[in-house]
């Protein structure tokens, strides 16, 4: 008799930097014949990238609504609808949703659930139908371990104040630069210990997780983080299961979005890698004063550049910029206002370099293709992650002021010795490998593999996943 089709329950945080991975996990699992059923908010389903026709079959998108609640604009559904202050209240309504998950439990029982730090709640829910659970991180494995053990997070007994986050905490068994800029570490000391008006903090969401899930997956292979997935093992005891670091897979013809066909005309006419990309994200919106001063650092380098500009609500285009801006750089650059194919003008072999934020799925997309990284992290765990992009050679930050803001010169300056300057060669040398891991499609096929394996032997054996074999 066949044995019964696994079937896994995904239920990301509502940020499109989250769902997206693990939109993309539940592909490669489709692919390899898990049951997928993916729990999102109705407008975030109807914005989430299309399933292939042939998976179909194997991935079910499930409409959970979310609850009205003070303080959170109507169908604002995911992080990228709201201001930073209003984040709190996509939590909060998040947290209103357990009996509504119950029920889709109760409707479809899955075998697993993985969910994320936010639904810390989850575990417990899942306890109930006797479902184990999962904590599907889209961070880093250095920036998990930065963040630290569940015991250190409900007692913060190590690191009691703001400049204890400055450094790379006592836990770390090596030497290692993962940590905050002084200017972000008052921030994520409070986020971390103080609840917000969804009554808990990312701290205490993150320990009820960790002590609650059964195992832990991460999006990021031993290749690249290994010592850091080693460490989460020591720190949370139990397994970590590596899932990959889910590479951008381009389709054959990469270079004939009909849409964007002048943008491509015109990397065909520069020469090889001598094009800045520059790119923020659609999740942190960027003030005019910032946009317009990072401009004429840009401008000042001389470089060619393409960048993608997210459009500031209620501020005309042309007014985001400095005055004079476009016709000074026209005859080698180009601005994008909106959405643009960046893998595929990542792609382009004109490219060959990448100043942004440096939030973690920019960077699998950005090292796929060899680029260099000039780095400006803006929020969250962006600065962990540039720091580990300098710790591994392949990444300079751009230097700040004390109260975190730059200048142009900065700018300037940073462009110019990644991409042109003698200084910046060993950091493009060492940038150029990176595709032997993050382009390696054979070698994160495998991770994908492994973790179906295990599934099922955690579903047969009804003992502990050995993360070794991972």
């Amino acid at each position: 008799m066949a044995s019964k089709q696994c079937h896994v329950m995904m239920f990301p945080w509502l940020a499109f930097g989250h769902m997206i991975p693990s939109l993309e996990f539940s592909k490669r699992l489709a692919a390899k014949g898990v049951r997928i059923s993916f729990v999102s908010t109705p407008r975030n389903i109807q914005r989430l990238p299309s399933v292939p026709s042939d998976l179909a079959n194997q991935i079910k998108l499930v409409e959970i609504h979310l609850p009205p609640v003070d303080g959170l604009p109507q169908n604002c559904e995911a992080t990228v609808d709201l201001q930073q202050s209003e984040i709190q209240y996509l939590k909060k309504a998040c947290d209103h949703l357990q009996q509504t998950f119950e029920k889709l439990l109760q409707e479809d029982l899955p075998d697993y659930v993985l969910f994320d730090f936010v639904q810390c709640w989850i575990p417990e829910t899942a306890a109930k139908f006797g479902v184990p659970s999962a904590y599907l991180s889209a961070f880093s494995a250095s920036s998990l371990a930065f963040i630290g053990p569940p015991n250190e997070l409900k007692s913060s007994s190590q690191r009691a104040k703001p400049e204890d986050f400055t450094v790379a905490p006592e836990w770390f068994p090596f030497p290692s630069l993962i940590s905050h800029r002084p200017d972000q570490a008052a921030m994520i000391f409070r986020n971390l210990n103080f609840p917000d008006e969804s009554g808990l903090s990312s701290g205490q969401r993150f320990a009820t997780t960790l002590e609650g899930c059964d195992f832990v997956a991460v999006r990021s292979c031993r290749e690249f983080e290994g010592d850091y997935l080693n460490l989460l093992e020591e720190l949370y005891q139990k397994p970590v299961l590596s899932i990959g670091i889910l590479p951008p897979i381009l389709a054959a013809n990469k270079f004939s979005h009909p849409n964007f066909s002048s943008i491509f005309k015109w990397l065909d006419k520069q020469e090889k890698k001598s094009v800045v990309f520059v790119g923020f994200g659609t999740e942190y919106k960027m003030p005019i004063k910032e946009v317009q001063e990072l401009a004429l650092g840009i401008e000042l380098s001389q470089l060619p550049y393409i960048w993608i500009l997210r459009k500031t609500e209620g501020v005309d285009s042309s007014d985001m910029l400095p005055n004079g801006f476009l016709a000074r750089t026209s005859n080698h650059g180009m601005v994008c206002f909106g959405w643009a194919p960046q893998c595929e003008i990542l792609a382009h072999p004109a490219i060959g370099g990448c100043l942004f934020h440096s939030g973690w799925g920019s960077v699998i997309e950005t090292l796929s293709f060899g680029h260099p990284q000039i780095l400006m992290p803006m929020v969250a765990d962006q600065g962990l992650v540039a720091k580990l992009l300098v710790e591994k050679g392949i990444g300079y930050e751009v230097k700040r002021n004390e109260n975190g803001s730059f200048c142009l010169d900065a700018v300037a300056m940073s462009l110019r010795r990644v991409m042109l300057e003698q200084e910046g060669r060993r950091l493009r040398s060492e940038a150029a490998k990176m595709p032997t891991i993050f382009a390696n499609q054979d070698l994160q096929d495998d991770y994908t593999s492994k973790f179906v394996e295990l599934l099922s032997n955690y579903k047969i054996k009804k003992h502990s996943i050995s993360a070794k074999s991972s």
